[in-house]
């Protein structure tokens, strides 16, 4: 499916409003702003607790344009998945004809971990609806906890590199194929540096019939402590290392969205990064030989997926 960006970004309206509270350089609202474009006016969101959450509602403020719920950190895919529930049951009354998007937003924490229960039953039940998660790898709007989403061997509050652990001590999570497990028509991953990627999957995602997933890395300045400038060098290096691939998955088929003409070694990206300054110490080798391991071993798999 094309998308005709010029179109999308010269005839539709911006619908996060600005003045909101995120931090400089957060790639929160670029997110929120990318999918929106996609998905226009007639669209409501529902948002779980967190740092977008906090960011753009503080009361009695709002920074969206489009009507918008606030949910508990653990049930933003259950409350949407009602609403889209209760515009079913209008539009069989008569009492409703246009078409109307659902979307629901959490974070790593409220979606691999406190939410994942909701989202897993919200994707079974097969609401059509879209659930984005804005993936900053970690609880940063309460501290900078590890989460499940939280990168093997990275610096974080509850997982402090020191004389004990040299930071987390798992590998994270891969929610996206605990998705695709649903057997659900779309599932994606995306990133903000690349602006056409993104707009294009909440499109084909909203267009499906039934639920769809996009998980969307979010690089934290001050949880991942870099200069808040480097946020879209941060998004874009993940995916040149492959650390964070471009790909979805539809009706089960695989197509990896974008491939880098050369695969930087995950260091570039680690080495930009306060939670892992520890790992370039002397003796911490092995821990970035693991690290660099584990993301060729998910590309090659990754790669076969898509040959099948």
């Amino acid at each position: 499916m094309a998308v005709n960006l010029k179109k999308i970004s010269t005839e539709r309206e911006i619908l996060l409003a600005p003045g909101h509270r995120a931090c400089a350089g957060c790639p929160g609202p670029v997110i929120i702003k990318q999918a929106l474009l996609a998905a226009g006016k007639d669209t409501v969101v529902g948002f779980a607790t967190g740092c977008m959450e906090v960011v753009t509602t503080i009361y009695p403020f709002t920074s969206h344009r489009v009507p918008y719920i606030h949910s508990a950190f653990e049930n933003s895919a259950a409350t949407v998945s009602g609403v889209e529930a209760a515009y079913r049951s209008l539009k069989r009354k008569g009492k409703i004809s246009k078409k109307i998007n659902f979307i629901a937003f959490g974070g790593d924490g409220g979606t691999y971990d406190i939410g994942l229960q909701s989202l897993s039953g919200a994707m079974e039940r097969g609401h059509n609806m879209l659930y984005i998660c804005y993936d900053n790898e970690a609880y940063m709007n309460t501290g900078i906890q590890r989460s499940s989403a939280t990168p093997y061997g990275a610096d974080t509050t509850t997982s402090p590199a020191g004389k004990v652990i040299p930071g987390k001590q798992q590998y994270p999570k891969d929610l996206t194929k605990i998705l695709i497990a649903h057997n659900i028509p779309y599932i994606a991953q995306s990133s903000p540096h690349n602006y056409s990627d993104i707009i294009e999957k909440v499109e084909k995602a909203l267009a499906v019939d039934g639920p769809a997933f996009i998980n969307v890395l979010s690089p934290c300045p001050l949880g991942w402590r870099f200069p808040y400038s480097d946020s879209i060098h941060l998004a874009k290096l993940a995916v040149e290392t492959c650390f964070w691939p471009l790909y979805e998955v539809v009706d089960g088929i695989y197509k990896i969205t974008y491939k880098p003409k050369e695969k930087k070694p995950v260091d570039e990206w680690l080495k930009l990064q306060g939670r892992f300054k520890h790992l370039f110490q002397p003796g911490n080798e092995q821990i970035r030989e693991k690290i660099q391991a584990h993301v060729d071993k998910k590309w090659e798999q990754l790669l076969k997926l898509e040959s099948l």
